[in-house]
């Protein structure tokens, strides 16, 4: 008879408040063999406020490799896995996107535990579009990688999202400022904690404000409402109304423009939208 084989639990944990963690996610850490943590010393701290006492194995970026092939061992001998980042969830630029794929390949049982994600937090309380949004993680070092994410952030036609450290702050706005014009910038900082803030305005306008900030911050950048002629006519008609109507057209003028556009007769057009 084949050995059962344990689970890997990816679970959210707080990030800031330590209040923020669900009664699931709770459960499940008292419930598993070990804990594979991104910083034992923080996860710690975690446990000890809710009295629980599990083994703890370090599992951060520096040794995920190694780290991954031992717990896949003991995932295949049976035992139950908790997988938690030092804050929020894991996976989303932390550790765990290379033990999550093992399992895959070794059909290891995941399951997810929901709860804390800075992303999500900081986008729904920064009053810029929802419905579609890119989320980049950190601009890369890399000056050739940065400034080609920094002209996708410029053309963007959806939400982008991105982190930052507090030192590098300064330089991200400044060259911002240079590409985003008087584009809505959010920067959402210590989500949940006693000094959580929001600071709105353009690139501009921030760097104003920003001089010495500290704390893990989000920044919220809006889309651009300029697109390219070429890609107009790969919208929908109530797409391509939208984004003339954003530009300050009038109804009729929009739909000349249009008819113009798609080089139809703009009756066509007209029976679409005079009613």
């Amino acid at each position: 008879m084949e050995k059962r084989k344990g689970c890997l639990y990816i679970v959210a944990t707080p990030i800031g408040n330590l209040q923020d963690i669900t009664l699931r996610a709770l459960e499940v850490l008292k419930k598993v063999d070990v804990i594979a943590s991104e910083d034992t010393r923080h996860t710690l701290k975690l446990l000890n406020h809710y009295e629980i006492s599990k083994p703890l194995i370090s599992y951060h970026r520096h040794n995920e490799e190694v780290k991954t092939e031992m717990l896949i061992e003991k995932l295949q001998k049976g035992e139950q896995i908790a997988l938690v980042s030092d804050a929020g969830t894991p996976g989303i630029c932390d550790p765990g996107e290379e033990i999550i794929k093992q399992c895959i390949n070794q059909n290891i049982k995941i399951i997810p535990i929901p709860g804390a994600c800075a992303v999500i937090n900081a986008l729904i309380c920064s009053g810029i579009d929802t419905n579609e949004f890119t989320f980049l993680g950190f601009l890369p070092l890399n000056k050739k990688s940065r400034k080609k994410k920094l002209q996708e952030i410029e053309k963007s036609q959806k939400t982008i999202i991105i982190y930052e450290a507090p030192h590098k702050l300064k330089n991200t706005l400044e060259e911002l400022r240079e590409i985003l014009e008087d584009r809505k910038i959010v920067i959402a900082r210590e989500l949940t904690k006693i000094h959580e803030e929001f600071l709105r305005g353009t690139a501009q306008e921030l760097l104003e404000v920003t001089q010495d900030i500290k704390g893990e911050m989000v920044l919220i950048i809006e889309k651009s409402s300029y697109i390219e002629e070429n890609d107009l006519n790969n919208l929908t008609i109530e797409e391509q109304y939208k984004y003339y109507e954003n530009l300050g057209m009038d109804k009729k003028s929009i739909i000349k423009q249009i008819a113009k556009d798609r080089k139809v007769n703009k009756n066509e057009i007209y029976k679409k939208f005079m009613i």
